[in-house]
């Protein structure tokens, strides 16, 4: 059944485009997502191989495709060489997951009223904490990390739902005003923490996200296409062409019965949404916010490109070279850790067992035992090993030390400063991210409030609803040397809640 998308012609998407772009995404864009996932998790993936002892099936890490065919093939039926793998890709992505949505994030109101001001602060916490809080912005930056961008989904269905707006009629737009200190207590937390419970936040990953760009601007968006498949509560039975082909063998390992899936497609623009199963309109209804609910968060910035840069891209042939020298060095150690001895014109020699105080004794006075074989230092291997992992740190900003690994005294660190030199590139690194995730969650913010006051439930002018977000340091501070920097900065006349804010304490307290 053809989609039916005159409700989006306004915007430019035809049945034909919508199709292709869904063919590009699956035949291009999902297995090079796949490629960056498998990467970072690096999970154990059924392998046949042929071991002399005839094909068998073998559990070896996803990175393992990423080696050379002398490493990975069995050569006339011999065993395949040993293989070594060490994600180093893994635990850098997360030191820098651990430095950026670490620490406590506080989202400061720019409105002029302090009970307005106190009402939004109140309900971009809620909206936070609802989501997940710190594991929803830990999420957020894994995913950023790894595919280089990451979108929000706004749902608004419940705030526009009739069953809501008829019980929670103007549900925040009298906060502060009546001047009764015991309602302003307890009612407006919870009129607040409704309110967000009435916007959920979907997360959107890359493999699922198609979006529709403005030809002449990149960073506008014209529709948001999410496509992907769900398991149902059915299973796929085989039918008689399979079971006939998997009787013959050649497809052994493979189930015959699989749980069904369901392709989904669901279309927004900022007047329309449609939802898609398998082809068939399940969902075809105007959007009432009158704006496009995705806010696109890029990991790093990438000029011209509505891309963003990810960390695990870079790091692939770095981390496949420092895989291919460590297995190189696994197989020589294997070949070269026991010394091994020939013996010339010794009779029995292949019979009698090598050890201590063994003898042989002939009478030929040509016989001989060579030894060979051992352990030898490899200095040119050894030093590019190291200049492998010296390169995984300069291409990702992650050193060892970011991760907490000392392999010498910390001498001269022992100052905040001498530290944060040392770390200068993780945190410069860090910034940048928080500055992407923190104009997201400032236009997640602007799009909730303004929701929240077309619909009557939280009256707010366009100025109340700029914010600031306030990140906590990644490094340990000096408590002493924070106070002292709070009362310079109280005295060139910042005001006492962003001081409080950064310091980590709440100015209702």
């Amino acid at each position: 059944m053809p989609y039916q998308l005159s409700p989006f012609v306004d915007v430019g998407l035809s049945e034909s485009l919508l199709r292709f772009l869904i063919d590009e995404h699956e035949e291009s864009a999902i297995p090079e997502y796949d490629r960056l996932w498998a990467y970072y998790r690096n999970p154990s993936e059924p392998v046949e191989v042929n071991d002399g002892r005839g094909r068998r099936t073998v559990w070896r890490p996803a990175q393992v495709r990423g080696l050379p065919t002398r490493l990975t093939r069995s050569l006339n039926g011999s065993a395949p060489k040993e293989i070594v793998i060490e994600n180093d890709i893994a635990w850098r992505i997360e030191t820098l997951v651990n430095y950026v949505a670490g620490g406590d994030v506080r989202i400061l109101s720019k409105a002029k009223s302090p009970e307005t001001r106190s009402a939004i602060e109140q309900f971009a916490s809620a909206l936070l904490e609802e989501n997940g809080g710190h594991q929803f912005l830990a999420d957020l930056s894994l995913l950023a990390s790894i595919y280089g961008q990451v979108d929000l989904l706004l749902r608004t269905d419940q705030l526009f739902s009739k069953k809501f707006k008829r019980g929670n009629r103007q549900l925040l737009s009298t906060w502060g005003s009546s001047g009764d200190e015991a309602s302003s207590q307890t009612q407006p937390d919870q009129a607040l923490r409704k309110a967000a419970e009435m916007l959920p936040l979907e997360m959107i990953e890359a493999p699922r996200a198609i979006p529709f760009l403005d030809p002449n601007d990149y960073r506008r968006i014209l529709a948001y296409v999410i496509y992907y498949r769900r398991f149902t509560d059915s299973v796929d039975e085989p039918g008689f062409l399979q079971r006939t082909v998997r009787k013959t063998g050649l497809f052994k390992g493979v189930p015959l019965r699989q749980r069904a899936t369901t392709t989904v497609v669901e279309i927004l623009s900022a007047q329309h949404r449609q939802r898609y199963e398998d082809e068939q309109l399940v969902f075809d209804g105007v959007n009432p916010s009158g704006v496009l609910p995705i806010v696109h968060i890029q990991n790093l910035s990438q000029p011209f490109f509505y891309e963003g840069v990810g960390d695990v891209e870079p790091l692939i042939a770095l981390q496949d070279e420092l895989n291919t020298r460590l297995s190189d060095r696994a197989n020589r150690v294997t070949l070269q850790s026991f010394k091994m001895y020939l013996g010339k014109n010794v009779e029995g020699f292949g019979e009698r067992p090598i050890g201590p105080g063994q003898m042989w004794i002939t009478e030929n006075p040509d016989a001989l035992i060579e030894e060979f074989g051992g352990d030898a230092a490899s200095p040119s291997e050894d030093r590019h090993i190291d200049d492998l992992r010296v390169a995984l740190d300069k291409a990702s900003s992650v050193s060892p030390l970011a991760a907490g690994v000392l392999r010498t005294k910390v001498g001269t660190l022992s100052s905040e400063n001498a530290l944060r030199i040392s770390l200068l590139g993780i945190l410069a690194k860090t910034d940048r991210k928080r500055q992407a995730i923190g104009r997201g969650l400032k236009e997640l913010l602007r799009m909730s409030l303004g929701v929240l006051n077309q619909t009557g439930q939280f009256i707010t002018e366009a100025g109340d609803r700029e914010c600031d977000v306030v990140w906590e340091t990644p490094l340990p501070a000096d408590e002493t040397r924070q106070l002292e920097n709070a009362l310079i900065k109280r005295d060139l006349g910042i005001p006492r809640d962003r001081i409080l804010a950064e310091l980590g304490y709440d100015d209702r307290s």
